[in-house]
């Protein structure tokens, strides 16, 4: 009897994230869109989400899975940029500054006020605590007097007694200042989501391929699930792909690519009551609290190789590992404390110049030929506004009249009864159930769709490789997998769980994300 009704649940499902796709593709190609998006991370997704909401025939593809680059391996804050403030780059400071605090009151389950104690050093000649003084008051005010906390500044003994374990030689004090924290891939699912209820047609898994103009841009597509290739109609396209966008035909991107690691360890070991900033020179690094966990990191180093295959190397875990030592002495972290690790692409404007922490967030929204549209550079915190001004862009370009006005400042991006125990900033509970909403509402065709992107137990859990097991026999049943798909797909999520963890490794001297 219950395989009788595992088979009918399997069933359901399967015929579900089946039909789903078919549907999808019929939609693209039975009539032409306004707007095709080629990219699904934050940028894409938010250009759906605003386009879809003003009324226009909306569609974005994505080769990998949703979130799959640089959408889920950021340092998950919201912010401004107090290093920004201090290259003087007070325009980028304050749309960032703005837009956090409109995505705390849209999105709250994935903006939540984060403080931060910025600890400075006597002999430190690049972050002086008076200027960090006047920094984070010009920091609140730059937010319209309306930041996610009020700065303060605390002296030597104030700071040891909220982070004991930091250390305390040549301590002068510090200051303390807020931002937000969020689950940067849980934040392009749910702008996904509110894009597909605004009328926005999504496929993952879905490779553009090449495009031709006549009077409409014709394109080239394949459903990489298949293999199958068919033609989608639009007016407009928009190349919002990150750090692959310098490859498509028809970009003029012009990129400075560079490469951030993070990795993860018990907050038991790294004990901060709320983020600590660590520096190096002019370099900034996070010791972010995670529930359970600490987050640290990052490295900002140039690169050069596949975006599709970006790993935490051991020079990159070692380096992280060294300055969170100098930091907290006594904490003596080696590689056998990482949990798990991740490593992401920063897709910046391109300027050869400068180290790769100097190079401006900004973004750029191009027109380099009728109908093409290149989004690049910016960064997550910012991604609304990128949207915003995208759209009205194109609405003007393609003189709709009577599209909408923009409402992604005050629309919330979800109601909470459609975000509770299933989208938040720490990983929902392991159960079945979770699994199921994915596989039904949420895209998810992988193994590591669940595990890395929808749900961060991957990241969260020692014993992920086990939970990976369960999970496996539980998308087994809900989409039809054969035991070899079973099989298959366990060994996907090793390959990606290999490659995450392959750089763990004892603290050394020296790195090149020092340099």
């Amino acid at each position: 009897m219950v395989q009788v009704v595992r088979f009918h649940v399997a069933k359901l499902f399967s015929m579900s994230t089946g039909q789903q796709r078919e549907n999808a593709l019929q939609t693209l190609t039975q009539s032409s869109l306004d707007i095709l998006i080629i990219g699904g991370g934050i940028v894409g997704s938010g250009i759906a989400r605003d386009a879809a909401m003003r009324g226009l025939k909306t569609a974005l593809i994505e080769q990998h899975d949703f979130a799959f680059g640089t959408s889920s391996r950021s340092s998950r804050l919201l912010h401004g940029g107090l290093r920004y403030l201090a290259q003087g780059r007070i325009g980028l400071v304050r749309e960032a500054s703005i837009e956090k605090t409109i995505l705390h009151r849209i999105a709250p389950h994935l903006a939540e006020p984060l403080p931060f104690i910025f600890p400075t050093y006597c002999g430190n000649k690049d972050w002086w605590l008076w200027q960090l003084k006047i920094g984070v008051k010009i920091y609140d005010l730059l937010c319209g007097g309306r930041n996610l906390g009020k700065s303060t500044w605390l002296n030597p003994d104030d700071v040891m007694h909220k982070v004991p374990s930091l250390t305390s030689d040549n301590l002068s004090g510090a200051v303390r200042y807020y931002d937000g924290f969020t689950n940067d891939a849980r934040l392009v699912m749910d702008t996904l989501r509110s894009a597909a209820k605004a009328g926005a047609t999504l496929l993952n898994y879905c490779r553009f391929r090449n495009s031709k103009r006549t009077d409409l841009w014709d394109c080239e597509v394949e459903d990489v699930l298949t293999g199958k290739t068919f033609t989608i109609r639009a007016r407009t396209i928009i190349n919002a792909t990150g750090p692959w966008a310098d490859g498509l035909p028809h970009s003029r991107v012009k990129l400075r690519v560079t490469k951030g690691i993070h990795i993860v360890a018990e907050r038991s070991r790294v004990a901060v009551p709320e983020t600590v900033v660590m520096t190096e020179g002019k370099r900034i690094l996070f010791a972010i609290p995670w529930g359970e966990r600490t987050i640290l990191g990052t490295t900002d180093t140039d690169y050069r190789g596949s975006a599709d295959h970006v790993t935490a190397d051991k020079s990159d875990i070692d380096y992280v590992l060294q300055i969170t030592n100098q930091f907290f002495p006594k904490v003596k972290l080696t590689g056998a404390d990482v949990i798990s690790s991740w490593a992401g692409l920063r897709p910046l404007l391109a300027d050869p110049n400068g180290k790769p922490s100097d190079i401006s967030r900004s973004h750029e929204i191009k027109n380099p030929e009728p109908g093409w549209w290149d989004v690049a550079g910016g960064k997550l915190t910012t991604f609304r506004l990128m949207a915003e001004q995208t759209v009205d862009r194109i609405v003007e370009a393609l003189n709709r009249s009577d599209a909408l006005p923009c409402r992604t400042t005050d629309e919330l991006l979800l109601p909470a009864s459609e975000t509770q125990n299933i989208s938040g900033i720490l990983p929902p509970e392991f159960c079945r159930r979770v699994v199921e909403h994915y596989c039904a509402n949420e895209w998810a065709v992988h193994l590591d769709d669940v595990m890395v992107r929808r749900t961060s137990w991957h990241h969260y859990h020692r014993d992920a490789a086990l939970k990976a097991e369960h999970v496996a026999d539980w998308m087994a049943e809900l989409l039809g997998w054969t035991n070899e798909q079973r099989a298959a797909e366990l060994l996907r999520y090793r390959n990606v769980a290999g490659c995450q963890l392959a750089g763990k490794s004892s603290p050394s001297a020296s790195s090149p994300a020092a340099k």
